[in-house]
């Protein structure tokens, strides 16, 4: 799996129609009409999520390995 910075995860979310619904500090709050799941995405500037993070929130979203 390659490292996708925070900043590159939040715009593949906002591709897949999820929606930023607020900041607090460095993470992004990301919601999607539909689903009640909340993502929150930590941006400390192109720093790479942690795998296993990075994996966790692909599942939430349903998001697949070769969409990022």
């Amino acid at each position: 799996m390659k490292s996708v910075s925070g900043k590159k995860f939040a715009k593949t979310l906002e591709k897949k129609g999820w929606e930023l619904i607020r900041t607090k500090g460095s993470h992004y709050i990301f919601a999607k009409v539909g689903n009640s799941a909340r993502i929150s995405v930590p941006i400390h500037g192109n720093s790479p999520l942690k795998i296993g993070l990075l994996r966790y929130l692909m599942k939430i979203a349903e998001i697949d390995e070769n969409e990022l």
